[in-house]
């Protein structure tokens, strides 16, 4: 008799196949108008013409210098332009997320040339992921065998990340990094010419230049200047430190698929591992009463891996928890003329996929390309026309792995509905195939196939996958209800 699993496959894969015949093509753009904000400062237009009113002027002025902005300072500088960027804190910062960066955002940082700030931060290299559900487990690599034997993911402290940005940026003679906060951005009859700020001595100052890229982050003050903001919480990380111990399976990342939430595991340095547990909602158990520690011994630790569970109990027991709001935000600009949004700032997903920095790398990619022509910003209509098209050149990238990063939380949950249990246990399975089945997916989760049509592909192939595990031996009137409510997901 044939294997169950097999003829699902082989209906998932003939989905799959079908679907890689159709094309599609869309991106509208967007009028360049100028549109009345709260977070700007009007300016008399001939204060930006004036050179003695005591404000410097640029090409560009950056705020933020986080992984975006000391990214982008580096890219437009080694272009020549004059870059000023303010950022509010220039210490290394000390964060729990944006410590993964996927082979295809590696790749992006060969292109803007900063692989070097992966080294001597004694990053790790990741090859893959080990995915984990009900004591089973698989091992998902990345498919990187028509790439250069460099080529991998990369996994660090976020900090040490950003400093060696930061250093490479301002080793650029035309680049300026200071400590300042911007307190708004300057406008003039519908432009934005610059910025107000104040400096770390308390000093207020005014900036100018005919381009203004904020990249202040996910709690950005002047994101409201710039686009229409719909931030979701969906979740909380809590985090820990696992010290001194080697995964199951090397250089790779794990994902354990507990109830309620997934639970991350990936090294952040050659002694160190991170643990992410995602707690579903926007409030989680107190770390100061010791709820927290409670939860994460007695609902958390009895689904951690029974390999990977006496080093959890242990970074519990040792302190130092901490947590952090998972964002997501659509990106839904009011394009602006002299001004552009970018990173969390503009656009964040759920980090399960730890995409974020992938998404950033490759907007700078496309920001660099259109302003290269460019050599004089000050032409502000035909700057503004350059910028319309960004927002349309960046969605291949960032609508797959924002996308897939939403649906993947979701289908990684635990769920009451039954059909969502299903569809949670055909992914782990058709995962678990291997070869086409699970090099395309990791291919999207990487970055290094940001294709759309792609992604749909394989949604419609793990929920008929799902619908033919359903409907063998026999199917049933309940089963076929199931099935229905598999495509419906996609």
């Amino acid at each position: 008799m044939v294997d169950q699993n097999v003829l699902a496959a082989l209906f998932g894969f003939a989905i799959f196949y079908g679907f890689l015949i159709f094309r599609k093509a869309g991106g509208t753009r967007k009028s360049c108008l100028p549109e009345e904000t709260a977070a700007t400062t009007v300016i008399d237009g001939s204060e930006c013409r004036s050179k003695d009113g005591g404000g410097e002027y640029f090409d560009v002025i950056i705020v933020g210098a986080g992984v975006a902005g000391a990214a982008l300072a580096h890219t437009l500088g080694k272009d020549g332009r004059r870059v000023r960027v303010i950022e509010r804190d220039l210490t290394e910062p000390d964060r729990i997320v944006g410590e993964l960066l996927q082979p295809g955002g590696y790749l992006k940082l060969i292109e803007l040339g900063l692989e070097d700030c992966v080294e001597q931060i004694d990053s790790q290299r990741v090859f893959g992921y080990a995915l984990f559900k009900d004591g089973k487990s698989t091992r998902l690599s990345y498919p990187l065998e028509k790439f250069h034997s460099e080529i991998s993911g990369r996994s660090f402290h976020n900090g040490r990340f950003i400093q060696r940005m930061r250093e490479k940026a301002a080793s650029l003679p035309n680049v300026q990094l200071e400590q300042g906060t911007v307190a708004s951005l300057l406008e003039d009859e519908g432009t934005i010419r610059g910025v107000q700020y104040k400096t770390k001595s308390a000093e207020d100052l005014k900036a100018y230049a005919p381009l203004t890229i904020v990249c202040d982050g996910c709690f950005s003050n002047l994101r409201r200047s710039l686009c229409n903001p719909k931030v979701d919480v969906p979740s909380c990380f809590v985090g820990l430190v696992l010290e001194n111990f080697q995964l199951p399976f090397a250089n790779h990342g794990h994902v354990v698929l507990a109830d309620p939430s997934p639970i991350l595991f990936y090294p952040i340095s050659s002694t160190e591992i991170r643990c992410l547990v995602d707690v579903p909602g926007q409030k989680v158990p107190s770390v100061s009463n010791g709820e927290m520690e409670k939860y994460l011994k007695t609902v958390v630790a009895p689904q951690v891996p029974i390999e990977l569970r006496d080093a959890f109990i242990s970074a519990i027991e040792r302190g130092n928890i901490r947590t952090m709001p998972n964002r997501s935000m659509p990106a839904a600009p009011h394009p602006t003329p002299g001004a552009l949004l970018m990173g969390d700032a503009f656009n964040m997903r759920h980090p399960l996929t730890g995409g974020g920095m992938t998404v950033a790398l490759s907007d700078i990619v496309v920001l660099r390309n259109l302003l290269r022509p460019l050599h004089d910003l000050n032409d502000s209509s035909t700057l503004c026309k350059y910028l319309e098209s960004f927002y349309t050149l960046r969605k291949p990238v960032a609508s797959t792995i924002n996308t897939l990063a939403g649906a993947l939380y979701k289908v990684f949950s635990a769920s009451p509905d039954k059909a969502r249990n299903e569809m949670r246990q055909a992914c782990f399975d058709y995962l678990s195939l291997g070869g086409v089945f699970s090099d395309g997916p990791v291919s999207l989760l990487s970055g290094l196939n940001p294709r759309p049509l792609s992604l749909v592909c394989h949604f419609f192939a793990v929920a008929i996958y799902g619908i033919g595990r359903l409907m063998l031996p026999f199917p049933s009137p309940g089963r076929i209800w199931i099935g229905a409510r598999l495509i419906s997901f996609c």
